[in-house]
């Protein structure tokens, strides 16, 4: 608080596809608060800035009405698109402020988020009376200049970074100039996590999972990376970005963001069943993304995929407005890595053990979630069908460490005998 007894508050302005949203006012105490902009509110064709904002979800004119505060943390819709884990930390460290000091991590990435929101520092001058009226005659203030070197985004547990690409070179994303990549590099707690989640990803495309272009590349195509420890190993994951056109932002967000939960959450706040009631309610077309959504369940069963959580599932708004499913993305065989691991990450059909799950469970799922069982299973078996004959010699050629490879086939012969192969 400043001397006359008056709150200092720095303030973002939030846009989407160059429409005012609001403005996020963050306070030296740490507490920030969203207030959405008038215009935004009363514009029935306004782009989607959530699904819980959209003009036909239950109550979402009230949820723009009223200020959206918190302390830290932002609203789990702003903070979904930060980073997690040693990616954060390193961030927060050459911001030389706490890594839950989530206001601060925003301004410094907002010029390349997931999707399509943008959230720029203002100038004292010209942030709004209004927005000063509305926190108590609050004064802004200007930001402390944040080097703006080594920018990067997108949440996850690996160290995964927003590059872009020319003529076969990968930078970090800088200025106006938005990254087309998601290059993530190997890890040092786990061997050739590039390797599996490259072969992973190109099974699930052969079982008819939707994925955007993937590559390996080698880590010396990777130009201005941070002070960060790597094994020895060559290459990194690269997965395109299905949230950008050339120079185009499109809106996305994850189940997390959608559900209103927090990253740490991801794993214990809900089930499949609601991810499915979901995108069969609301998704421009239904039927495709719960057949799509049905799909890449399957297939995480069949790749012993333990971390389908929240945050691995997407909607996108390529229209700006309508709600769709994303291409997969992160999808790997976890149970390489982890002791008898047999869980994947929500509940589906009341079961969360992949070696007792069947087509029971799968039928009780798309019973909860309200979506006929005769558009599903055909579905289903096409999985089975194209696992079985394609998977085997395609993983003969496929990358992934030698031992991983014998750990999956071991896998495909523990499953229930609905899916055994």
């Amino acid at each position: 608080m400043s001397a006359q007894g008056r709150d200092e508050i720095n303030v973002l302005k939030l846009t989407l596809h160059g429409r005012l949203v609001g403005y996020l006012a963050g306070y030296q105490s740490g507490r920030n608060v969203l207030n959405f902009a008038r215009e935004f509110i009363e514009d029935e064709k306004r782009p989607t800035f959530g699904l819980i904002t959209h003009p036909q979800f239950p109550r979402s004119n009230t949820l723009l009405t009223t200020p959206w505060a918190k302390n830290l943390r932002l609203h789990p819709a702003l903070s979904n698109l930060l980073p997690e884990g040693s990616l954060r930390e390193l961030i927060a460290q050459g911001l030389k402020v706490h890594v839950d000091n989530e206001f601060h991590i925003l301004s410094y990435l907002g010029e390349d988020l997931p999707g399509a929101l943008v959230a720029l520092p203002m100038q004292p001058d010209d942030v709004p009376d209004s927005l000063l009226f509305a926190h108590g005659r609050a004064k802004a203030v200007k930001f402390e200049k944040a080097n703006k070197e080594n920018k990067f985004s997108l949440a996850g547990v690996q160290m995964k970074f927003s590059m872009k690409e020319k003529d076969g070179r990968y930078n970090l994303s800088k200025g106006d100039a938005l990254g087309d990549w998601i290059i993530k590099t190997p890890s040092t707690k786990h061997k050739d996590v590039p390797l599996n989640e490259y072969t992973a990803m190109t099974l699930a495309s052969l079982a008819g999972v939707e994925i955007p272009e993937i590559k390996l590349v080698d880590l010396n195509q990777l130009d201005n990376l941070p002070q960060i420890n790597l094994p020895a190993e060559q290459q990194a994951f690269a997965i395109k970005r299905f949230d950008r056109s050339g120079d185009t932002r499109i809106h996305m967000e994850d189940f997390a963001q959608v559900l209103v939960k927090y990253p740490h959450d991801k794993y214990a706040s809900a089930n499949y069943e609601q991810i499915g009631r979901i995108l069969y309610e609301y998704s421009g077309d239904n039927l495709t993304d719960v057949q799509q959504f049905a799909r890449r369940l399957l297939v995480n069963v069949l790749l012993g995929n333990g971390d389908a959580h929240l945050k691995n599932w997407s909607l996108l708004y390529a229209d700006q407005t309508t709600p769709r499913l994303s291409p997969a993305y992160d999808i790997l065989t976890t149970n390489v890595y982890i002791e008898d691991e047999r869980q994947f990450a929500l509940n589906l059909g009341k079961s969360k053990n992949w070696y007792q799950v069947s087509l029971t469970n799968f039928q009780a799922w798309a019973d909860k979630s309200a979506i006929p069982w005769r558009v599903i299973k055909p579905h289903m078996d096409e999985v089975l069908d194209k696992a079985k004959t394609l998977w085997p010699a395609a993983l003969r050629d496929l990358p992934m460490n030698e031992g991983h490879k014998v750990k999956l086939v071991e896998h495909w012969q523990r499953l229930h005998e609905d899916f055994r192969f």
